[in-house]
């Protein structure tokens, strides 16, 4: 294998990195809320999206749910949800959201959602409808919502605003040369764009996320956590790209444990308050913690 000049290396020819070894899920807070969430067919990102670090959350009363649906208004090259037309949204799904969250006593919980660009208000009154349902219904539980851009219209955002979740969290997932193929239908300064004017608009803890391993280099990677501080995000996490399918992007390098801790502390330094960034970290890794 080659080593680049980025410090990650080529993919193997055969098989995963040893790193990239996940351990099975244990732990009887884990069990229980499997055994919840198979008994009630309750769906969240963990179980549909098979997350590695879904034993570790869970055992720490996190999870993560996904509204508006499971098919995208758009088609990103790295992402595994479907892309389509869209179902008619359902207004009874903010309670059904807040109900799951009561019966798996969860302690954090993030929702993310698809986009809906088909809507006029592109799913935010949905959005902002669910947080309300939940803070009802589960007054103790804390929040971090894992938004789409919205297109960028101020409107929209301040629905989630408005709500106030403890956590506006809203993805960047690649660095600015490779956003056009990556993310096809989103823009890198509009995305920094979203993530500042939630910061304006008083939120207090932002955040966001980004993948290595789809051909960026050091310097870009470090130009995007430079720009993403700029834009007074508070959090950030860094994991491995891997293939959803044969249809989805490849991936270009393994990235190295050293390199993830090397991002680390670029990240530490520049002054952002928590910084997630290892081979198997998604959005919602160790996400109760980054309400602190």
């Amino acid at each position: 294998m080659s080593i680049d000049t980025a410090g990650s290396i080529a993919p193997p020819k055969k098989g995963k990195p040893k790193w990239l070894r996940v351990k099975l899920p244990t732990g009887k807070k884990y069990t229980e809320l499997r055994g919840l969430v198979d008994k009630y067919n309750l769906h969240t990102i963990c179980t549909s999206g098979s997350c590695p670090n879904m034993g570790e959350c869970w055992g720490e009363g996190t999870a993560t749910f996904m509204i508006l649906g499971n098919v995208c208004t758009r088609s990103c090259g790295f992402c595994g949800v479907k892309t389509g037309r869209p179902e008619t949204v359902d207004w009874e799904e903010p309670e059904k959201v807040a109900r799951s969250i009561k019966i798996m006593s969860i302690k954090h919980a993030v929702i993310t959602s698809v986009d809906r660009d088909d809507l006029k208000d592109m799913g935010s009154i949905i959005w902002a409808e669910t947080v309300k349902s939940i803070r009802r219904m589960n007054p103790e539980t804390t929040l971090e919502t894992l938004i789409p851009d919205f297109q960028g219209v101020e409107r929209n955002l301040d629905r989630i605003v408005e709500v106030a979740p403890e956590v506006v969290s809203h993805n960047m997932e690649t660095v600015k040369r490779l956003t056009r193929e990556v993310r096809i239908q989103a823009k890198y300064d509009r995305s920094l764009a979203v993530l500042q004017y939630l910061k304006n608009q008083g939120i207090k803890r932002t955040k966001s996320g980004i993948m290595l391993g789809l051909g960026e280099k050091e310097e870009e990677v470090i130009e995007t956590l430079h720009d993403l501080r700029k834009a007074e995000v508070d959090v950030i996490t860094i994991g491995q790209y891997l293939q959803p399918s044969k249809k989805h992007l490849p991936v270009k390098q393994f990235i190295t444990p050293d390199q993830f801790k090397k991002y680390e502390e670029i990240g530490l330094d520049l002054g952002f308050r928590h910084v997630e960034s290892g081979a198997l970290v998604r959005s919602s890794y160790k996400a109760h913690k980054h309400i602190e």
